[in-house]
């Protein structure tokens, strides 16, 4: 019988007589210019961890494990990031702008 056991950072592993086996490959350090890195992004916006958390709508304790690299952005926060490196402004404009309302909606 498999015994797998789910991981806080989200991975799987299989246990394998009292060790660890991970199930797929670990995903590939922060490196590069396609992931840019989490510190680097809040300094150069001159944020503190609470101001960068509350204009991305995370709590602080993910900036703080991104930044310490405990954990790594995924999916859609790798994703806006992503965008945040390229033109901060506007993003950080786009997401404290109200969100519309279908007028339609009961």
């Amino acid at each position: 019988m498999q015994r797998l056991r789910l991981k806080a950072d989200g991975r799987i592993v299989e246990l394998r007589d009292g060790r660890e086996c991970p199930l797929v490959p670990d995903e590939p350090a922060m490196s590069g210019p396609a992931v840019p890195v989490v510190r680097d992004l809040r300094r150069r916006a001159r944020l503190t961890q609470i101001e960068f958390a509350a204009r991305l709508g995370v709590p602080v304790e993910t900036i703080r494990n991104w930044e310490q690299g405990k954990r790594i952005p995924r999916g859609p926060a790798r994703a806006l990031l992503s965008v945040i490196s390229h033109a901060p402004e506007t993003v950080f404009a786009a997401l404290a702008a109200p969100v519309a309302r279908n007028s339609s909606a009961p």
